[in-house]
């Protein structure tokens, strides 16, 4: 087994060992901010999240039929007599608990999602602009050493300015609509046909 750490890696340049360390440190800062109630709950959808609940689950239900449709035969009180409404209530509740329990760990696993989404956009944001800046320089050298042939470029002076966030996320927004209405359309052609 490799006991190494990633600060140990000596192929691993700096800024990545750097990087490690900030990812770290964005789920320390995370993991610190959820209450004891949150970890109980996510402790406990983690545990019933696993085959041997559904077996258990699946064990318990059998078990309380077989109980109830053999105890008069054994001379036994039945606890709950067919269709079982004492054990359709018991799961009911199990399952309307367990959806909660759920729902509240997938709701703090969203706004973690949200977060990093975020901080991915604002990371893209920062190396687009900053590919744009490099393309400028690039572009101004080429132009400045006497050696290099002057031409125009219309790509790279296109590629120099920084992109505008609203208006990609606008023309994104107008090509799925137009992508959805003409596979609705398409849709109701292929209906007309039948």
């Amino acid at each position: 087994m490799d006991t190494r750490t990633p600060q140990d890696d000596p192929e691993l340049a700096d800024h990545f060992h750097q990087n490690i360390q900030n990812i770290g440190a964005l789920v320390t800062a995370a993991e610190r901010k959820i209450t004891r109630h949150q970890r109980a709950v996510e402790r406990f959808t983690r545990t019933i999240g696993r085959p041997r609940t559904l077996y258990f689950v699946v064990g318990v239900v059998v078990a309380w039929a077989l109980f109830n449709l053999t105890a008069p035969s054994l001379g036994l009180h039945r606890l709950d007599e067919a269709p079982f409404f004492w054990l359709q209530g018991l799961i009911s509740l199990g399952g309307l608990l367990t959806t909660v329990m759920v729902l509240t760990a997938q709701n703090r696993h969203l706004h973690l999602a949200e977060q990093r989404s975020h901080l991915d956009l604002q990371v893209n944001l920062l190396a687009e602009q900053k590919v744009a800046k490099l393309i400028a320089l690039i572009e101004e050298l080429r132009r400045d050493l006497p050696n290099v042939v002057n031409r125009r470029d219309s790509v790279a002076e296109q590629m120099q300015e920084p992109v505008d966030p609203a208006a990609v996320a606008s023309a994104i927004e107008q090509t799925l609509s137009q992508v959805t209405a003409e596979a609705e359309e398409d849709g109701a052609e292929n209906e007309g046909e039948k």
